[in-house]
């Protein structure tokens, strides 16, 4: 897959589906690569209705190099993101993003308005509940790690041993950042998910969400999905002026069912996702 270095890291990246369709750039959640079979399969839907879908794999995910500047991963993201579409020549661009990379999405309109032609979200993270519960996932085991063992002990936990595994380079990368710096990355991303007044999006002023003014899709989340709150969509379409707030077209609780099948083996959490393929088509294509 093509790769191209952008702010310092080598970013990977795919283009699918007509070279003269309409440019839409897909960001995953999580820290999924640009190939899981989750979402992978919405990408392949959008292409096939005729747009040019830009999956990447950003920074700290798949084949990518690892980064760790910016106040926040999702910031460091944005800019990524912001980055890449220059260099690939697609803005302006319909911007879309699940879960994690419905944040990502959403930092991207804002701090690059003149690279987003439309913008859809769902599925956003948010409230206490949410926020605690990725900085216990995603940050605060790391920095157990380096806090016990360095930059070693960080280089074998099981995510980043697995980005070295398939980016080589991200060992030099690791060890010329070392524990210090790995240890002040994490500490500055964590105070990004403690819950702030003025914050809906975890991380995010409301007056830079605020700012966003290309037409904006957002889906509204599920009943009780603790994830992704629906308090969190409603918020988010409060704050982008003039956005149209859809119902979902997967169930109301489609991720906790799609969640307990996934920790059964039997499919993977993002696996509705295609479900919104022709919704995002005809809202893409006006």
């Amino acid at each position: 897959m093509p790769a191209i270095e952008i702010n310092g890291g080598l970013v990977e990246y795919e283009l699918l589906g007509p070279a003269d369709g309409k440019p839409l750039v897909l960001t995953f959640g999580g820290r999924f690569a640009k190939d899981h079979p989750g979402a992978r399969p919405l990408a392949d839907a959008l292409a096939e209705g005729g747009l040019r879908v830009l999956v990447w794999d950003r920074p700290n995910c798949g084949a990518s190099e690892v980064q760790f500047f910016g106040p926040s991963e999702s910031h460091m993201r944005a800019e990524t993101l912001g980055a890449l579409l220059k260099a690939l020549g697609l803005g302006p661009v319909v911007i879309a993003g699940g879960s994690g990379g419905a944040r990502d999405s959403v930092l991207t309109a804002a701090l690059f308005p003149e690279l987003t032609e439309r913008l859809v979200v769902w599925q956003p993270v948010g409230g206490v509940y949410s926020s605690m519960n990725m900085a216990a996932f995603y940050v605060l085991p790391s920095i157990t790690a380096v806090r016990r063992g360095g930059i070693q002990g960080v280089m074998e936990m099981p995510e980043w041993a697995a980005l070295i595994e398939a980016r080589p380079s991200n060992k030099q990368r690791f060890l010329d950042l070392g524990g210090d710096g790995f240890h002040e990355a994490m500490l500055r991303w964590l105070d990004a998910w403690v819950p702030k007044p003025h914050q809906a999006v975890p991380g995010v002023d409301d007056a830079l969400v605020r700012t966003i003014s290309a037409p904006t899709m957002i889906f509204r989340s599920g009943q009780g999905d603790r994830d992704h709150p629906l308090r969190t969509s409603f918020d988010l379409h409060t704050l982008v002026t003039g956005s149209e707030f859809v119902e979902p077209p997967w169930a109301e609780d489609a991720w906790e069912r799609a969640s307990e099948r996934a920790r059964q083996g039997k499919g993977t959490s993002l696996d509705p996702w295609v479900q919104a393929a022709p919704r995002i088509l005809g809202f893409a294509h006006v």
